[in-house]
């Protein structure tokens, strides 16, 4: 055994930096693939070069600078003690799990990237947690079980769960909080609406993405005091017809990029008796659905319209929605009208008043079920 691993390393000194690297990884990662304790992500530390990480978008641990400092002190004289958590994703780069100011160590402070040759260390999360509401989860029971988060942004990961439709039993059970805190949290938000109020150019590129595992949502889900609204109408997630037409994955089609959803996106409401054509399918095959959410007077029906005929029309996602930014003044009338006309007729068709531009606008908070 001895003779062997000398060997190896004899080998691995003949090679450059990039290749030698890259030899350690893939000897480290085939005794990983032995170990007994391979269901441990700490049991196969990678250096990978600090281009290829990137930090995620929800974090909501936040380091002032004496402490940022401090790191920056701490592993220049003690080295990396801690690597970097993460999920390989489909850009074929790193996303941050844990770590992100590690991670910025590794790459703004010169005498740290020279010391690791431009390289981080990593650890990956388990596979069945690649989910990004599993994630998030994860982020932040890495920043609680430190005793540092940002309240704010908490409060906006915890409405982007519900957003999910993730009870708020889940969320307890998935953060490490109790139910009382999770309703502090939303109230600390407000319960900032899905969709911009102040134009529905920026409501329309709103995305309300969720993945294929949902909690089932019953009554009990519903925050009372936003749900008094007696001509309401509630159909749980499974009756959706939205739901199994693919109205909240994340990924493009297959065979689709994400810009060429958007792009798809654009010409589908561009082209207004095709748009026309899609509503008029809309309204009267998915009945759960419109009733859901026409119903929902405080949400932007309007920009649920025009996903939900997209997604119905071309199979695209609602998270794709940013095309829309892409139409041209006129056009995002055109298309803004269309589906206010569908609205109102889906309104009266149902013995229930039309409305008007302004009053078809989301409101300040927003019922998210």
């Amino acid at each position: 055994m001895k003779d062997l691993i000398m060997g190896i390393v004899s080998e691995l000194s003949k090679m450059d930096l990039d290749d030698k690297v890259n030899a350690i990884n893939e000897i480290r990662q085939a005794i990983h693939n032995a170990s007994p304790f391979k269901s441990e992500p700490v049991d196969f530390v990678k250096w990978v070069k600090n281009q290829e990480v990137h930090a995620n978008d929800y974090n909501p641990n936040s380091v002032a600078p004496p402490e940022m400092e401090l790191l920056r002190v701490s592993i220049n004289a003690d080295g990396y003690t801690q690597p970097i958590v993460s999920m390989f994703d489909a850009e074929n780069s790193y996303e941050v799990i844990d770590g992100f100011h590690r991670n910025r160590c590794g790459k703004e402070y010169s005498e740290i990237t020279s010391r690791v040759h431009g390289y981080v260390p990593l650890v990956q999360i388990r596979s069945t947690q690649e989910d990004k509401t599993d994630r998030m989860a994860s982020t932040i029971r890495h920043n609680r079980a430190r005793g540092k988060h940002r309240v704010e942004s908490m409060s906006e990961i915890v409405i982007e769960l519900k957003k999910r439709n993730w009870s708020d039993s889940r969320i307890a059970k998935n953060l490490g909080m109790d139910e009382d805190e999770i309703l502090r949290l939303c109230q600390i938000s407000g319960l900032q609406e899905v969709f911009s109020s102040d134009s529905f150019s920026q409501s329309w590129t709103a995305s309300l993405t969720d993945k294929e595992l949902l909690d089932c949502l019953d009554e009990s889900d519903i925050d009372q005091e936003e749900s008094q609204d007696e001509n309401r109408i509630f159909h749980e997630w499974q009756d959706w017809e939205c739901f199994p037409a693919g109205f909240y994955k994340d990924k493009p089609p297959q065979g689709m990029t994400a810009g060429e959803c958007e792009e798809a996106y654009r010409s589908f409401l561009a082209d207004i008796p095709t748009f026309d054509n899609a509503l008029h399918k809309l309204i009267h095959r998915w009945k759960n659905s419109c009733e859901h959410y026409l119903t929902n007077g405080k949400m932007n029906r309007i920009a649920w319209l025009g996903q939900a005929a997209m997604c119905l029309h071309t199979q695209v996602p609602s998270r794709f929605c940013g095309g829309y930014n892409l139409l041209t003044d006129s056009e995002k009338q055109a298309a803004d009208f269309l589906a206010l006309k569908y609205l109102n007729k889906w309104l009266v068709n149902n013995g229930r008043n039309p409305i008007d531009w302004d009053s078809s606008k989301s409101k300040s908070k927003a019922d998210l079920y």
